[in-house]
């Protein structure tokens, strides 16, 4: 994400329902979001001017908000013409959009009830999350000291802006040390995942997931899932304990941000980047461009007729 100050940019974000310039999209200090965390978001990719699996990542940001006590102020359908709208406005065909719902400044305080709910759509060009270098030798993990909280202290299933103060905390940690990203543990010591993407082990040519119980199922998660399956690979969803690592043959993690990378280390543990790896990588780039590319020929068709 290197490149200007994300507040100091050319460009629009829409922003209650209207383009602002971007160096005009602001918020007060006092905003009941910046003190208490009641924020949601979600992280999208545009391939070909086309928001990957746009629905899903929209309804779980009304998924996420309504986790949070709030409705958002506008329809599904109404944000997801507002992402292509950004989309267009900043003329990006390739790039990532985010979509945030925050409450407002009309309380200050742990109650919330009076706050207007605001929501904004920003998007820009972003390359792959981590370097080709990466991508190509697999990236090096640590396991983290923080962990995924229970299910009963936190709203675990929302993409709440409050729960990703522990991922900064962990991947400033572990980057220090020359590492790409942190793997975390959940409150009992399982594998949960890394700090914005869902960890695979691959094991006698079985895929092998943690049980996203208290944290994101991730929709790349999904997606791979989908694909693995139809390959003809087995995929198992269930607890991983931290010592089954060394089992593994290869390790992969997913996102929108990460997409599909492989793992070359965590901690002591090497792994090699195998064919596995190697075949989700290319069936999910394969998967984005393609069905984009079809969208955008519908869409075409349709805009002719």
């Amino acid at each position: 994400m290197a490149g200007p100050s994300f507040d100091n940019r050319d460009g629009h974000i829409w922003f209650d329902g209207e383009m602002r310039d971007w160096r005009d999209a602001n918020v007060h200090i006092l905003t009941h979001a910046m003190h208490y965390a009641s924020a949601v978001f979600e992280g999208e990719r545009a391939y070909g001017g086309e928001i990957f699996k746009v629905g899903e990542h929209h309804q779980r940001l009304a998924e996420s908000g309504r986790a949070l006590g709030f409705e958002l102020p506008y329809s599904v359908d109404a944000i997801t013409q507002a992402a292509y709208d950004v989309l267009e406005k900043n003329n990006i065909v390739d790039g990532y959009v985010r979509p945030v719902a925050w409450r407002g400044a009309e309380m200050m305080g742990v109650s919330a009830q009076e706050t207007k709910i605001h929501l904004s759509v920003a998007a820009w060009p972003w390359p792959s999350y981590f370097s080709p270098e990466a991508r190509l030798k697999g990236i090096r993990l640590k396991t983290t000291r923080w962990r995924r909280p229970a299910p009963d202290t936190a709203p675990v299933k929302a993409k709440a802006a409050g729960l990703y103060m522990i991922c900064t905390l962990s991947k400033h940690e572990v980057e220090a040390e020359g590492f790409d990203d942190a793997l975390m543990l959940d409150w009992r010591g399982r594998v949960a995942e890394c700090t914005g993407a869902n960890i695979f082990l691959v094991q006698d040519g079985v895929l092998h997931t943690p049980t996203p119980d208290c944290f994101l199922d991730g929709i790349t998660r999904r997606t791979v899932i989908e694909l693995a399956e139809k390959r003809g690979y087995r995929v198992v969803d269930r607890v991983i304990m931290p010592e089954e690592l060394a089992n593994s043959e290869e390790v992969f993690v997913t996102g929108t941000a990460a997409e599909v990378t492989p793992v070359s280390q965590i901690d002591d543990l090497t792994f090699k980047v195998g064919i596995v790896g190697q075949q989700m990588m290319e069936d999910y780039d394969a998967l984005v461009n393609r069905r984009e590319a079809k969208l955008i020929e519908l869409r075409s068709e349709a805009a002719a007729e």
